[in-house]
């Protein structure tokens, strides 16, 4: 005889079966908390897998905390198990009672929750998704047409907690979300930045962790609003055109007693050998990759913030630490694969099935990897081994250019080619440059202290650093704060130093860096062949006495094409000539003698005309007064 017909929102033999294969990408809207009718009767179903529990209850707010109130029922074979509660209302503080097979009862936040008490306290909130009001259409009908390979990209690196704050009041300050997302458009937007990339915004405990040890994937962080409240901000951020990038952590979670650790009295999201589970150096779990509903689990809420919240793009953390079984480790502390070798082969095919189904699912949308090494085809197609990566931050550029920027000019000369050595591999991956907030931490200063010199030497250092930054291939991104060059090391217990803009020094940092990027969005020749070698041509990479670096950034049309030179000494060359490839006039568009940028403010020829005069290698040139630590670039 055929069972009772369940409905919709109940977990069926379908669920059971997608979400055992790993397939299941809409789990989310069957596990965890939803307010639904049943009959005549409104409350919220509630559903989680627990699949060692001896047995589970639902306590919160709707039922006294009572162990005994709700029971669930367990569902096979994966042992999910559900219950529906009459008058349950939304904003109603939960969690799961599980009871392990060593008799124990152990309290959990929900893994599915969409939102969060505010820490210190751990439960989870009954949230209702269903009737955001989203008016960004045109964004992602032009989104799904967009190409991130030919298209600009320059993006702000954020903290909401310690952008800015609210100082004086007696609570701890925060914007929130809807605050927060009127301030910082105005302020993109007249710097010229095309998308922010925002720090720690899924649940976590701890406020030093920066959002990197999640205990609440599903729901944005209740520090700064609702999930409603952050979903307008998303909203208002496309409406006036910026992008969204949210960092995304699959590595590992923290063993907070609330958390994922030993979910149901056993490894369930972890792997059980200690040896793969666990992060020595971190003091976190790692996520068992070779899981079905574990794999699931972390596909399903990629695609959530994607398709739910219509963020734009997913920065993965630590895809490093998920390839190598020895990452962090040291010897007789991780297990080898199957062939003896430390590559983990589920992490590796779960990085191909995520971004075969994320960005397969979401033309348009973006997955960038944060990784450390020389690992091969990152931004590779699946279909030929790759990982399947839309973009890559540049680690190694990142180092070599900081690493040089630090030295006494004296002695740059002789690492010249640190400056150089990316170009080299620029395109083997799709890049993003970058200067994070993994820079500016843990004693290794702000980016304008660790620029040799003092004073004004500084800051001429730095501006050269950026213009070099962003006349080379890649797309861009820049942490908060070191756009107007802020002294101290960044710390989320407090806002930037936004009152170092009342001096002078640091007004022309911004407004450098202002001209730089929307230098970088109005030409086509910074950004539309990022990926071909068409696209850069060095002018002079070789003139390491002088530590001045030349070259050209071409145009699809070479109807507008731009030429950078970047003096990284203190020395003026008062006739530097630079050789050119045509017989052309070539228009001075961006120079750093400009008073507003802290230079002498000297009047000079906007255009200059090349002569037939071999330099460089080439037949045609010009002459140009090159300042200390000068840039110029010119169009032509």
């Amino acid at each position: 005889m055929a069972g009772k017909r369940k409905k919709s929102y109940e977990i069926g033999e379908l669920d059971h079966y997608l979400f055992g294969q790993g397939n299941h990408y809409e789990i989310y809207k069957k596990l965890g908390a939803h307010k639904v009718c049943s009959g005549k009767k409104t409350g919220v179903y509630f559903a989680v897998w627990a699949p060692h529990a001896k047995s589970v209850t639902v306590v919160g707010e709707f039922n006294d905390w009572d162990m005994e109130a709700n029971p669930m029922e367990r569902g096979e074979p994966l042992g999910i198990y559900t219950c529906f509660i009459p008058g349950a209302q939304e904003g109603e503080m939960y969690k799961f009672c599980i009871e392990t097979y060593s008799g124990q009862y152990i309290f959990k936040a929900d893994p599915y929750a969409n939102y969060a008490e505010l820490r210190p306290g751990t439960a989870s909130r009954v949230a209702d998704l269903s009737d955001i009001a989203w008016t960004d259409e045109l964004w992602l009908k032009n989104r799904a047409e967009w190409d991130h390979r030919k298209e600009p990209m320059s993006i702000y690196e954020v903290h909401i907690g310690s952008w800015k704050r609210h100082l004086g009041r007696e609570d701890e300050g925060f914007y929130t979300y809807r605050e927060f997302a009127k301030e910082i458009t105005k302020y993109v937007k007249d710097m010229g930045y095309t998308h922010v990339e925002l720090m720690g915004i899924a649940e976590h405990p701890f406020d030093g962790s920066w959002g990197y040890q999640v205990t609440g994937y599903f729901a944005p962080t209740s520090r700064y609003g609702t999930p409603k409240d952050f979903a307008w901000m998303i909203n208002y951020l496309h409406k006036n055109k910026v992008g969204v990038i949210l960092d995304w952590v699959p590595a590992h979670f923290p063993r907070d007693a609330h958390g994922l650790a030993d979910f149901d009295g056993t490894p369930t999201y972890e792997y059980a050998d200690p040896k793969k589970g666990e992060h020595p150096d971190w003091g976190t779990k790692i996520f068992d990759y070779g899981k079905n509903e574990v794999r699931n689990f972390l596909i399903s809420n990629a695609l959530f913030w994607i398709e739910q919240y219509h963020v734009d793009g997913l920065r993965v953390d630590a895809v490093a630490s998920m390839l190598y079984l020895d990452y962090g480790k040291q010897d007789g502390q991780w297990t080898a694969n199957k062939y003896g070798g430390n590559k983990n082969l589920e992490a590796i095919d779960f990085f191909k099935h995520l971004n075969s189904v994320v960005l397969g699912r979401n033309p348009g949308a973006l997955m960038i990897a944060e990784e450390s090494t020389a690992w091969p085809k990152v931004t590779g197609d699946v279909e030929e081994d790759g990982l399947g990566f839309s973009l890559k931050w540049n680690m190694g550029w990142m180092h070599d250019f900081t690493e040089y920027m630090k030295l006494d000019p004296l002695y740059r000369k002789g690492a010249h080619n640190q400056m150089t050595f990316a170009m080299s591999y620029a395109y083997s991956e799709n890049y993003i440059l970058v200067l994070s907030h993994d820079e500016v931490v843990h004693l290794k200063c702000s980016m304008i202290n660790k620029m040799p010199g003092l004073g004004a030497d500084k800051y001429a250092n730095l501006k050269a650093g950026y213009a070099f930054m962003m006349g080379h291939a890649g797309k861009k991104l820049l942490f908060m704060g070191q756009e107007f060059a802020q002294l101290r090391e960044w710390s989320e217990e407090r806002e930037l130093d936004w009152y170092l803009l009342a001096e002078e020094e640091h007004r022309q940092m911004q407004n450098w860096v202002r001209d730089l990027l929307h230098l970088y969005k109005r030409n086509k020749a910074m950004y539309e062949m990022d990926s071909s070698w068409e696209g850069f041509e060095w002018v002079n990479a070789d003139d390491a006495q002088r530590s001045i670096f030349s070259f050209i950034r071409h145009s699809k049309d070479c109807r507008k094409n731009l030429l950078f030179v970047c003096n990284f000494t203190p020395v003026e060359r008062e006739d530097y000539r630079v050789g050119v490839p045509k017989r052309k006039q070539y228009k001075l568009v961006l120079n750093s003698d400009e008073s507003k940028y802290g230079g002498s403010g000297e009047e000079r020829p906007l255009v200059y005309k090349s002569v037939k005069s071999e330099c460089d290698g080439r037949p045609y040139s010009f002459a140009y007064r090159l300042p200390a630590y000068g840039v110029a670039v010119f169009e032509f």
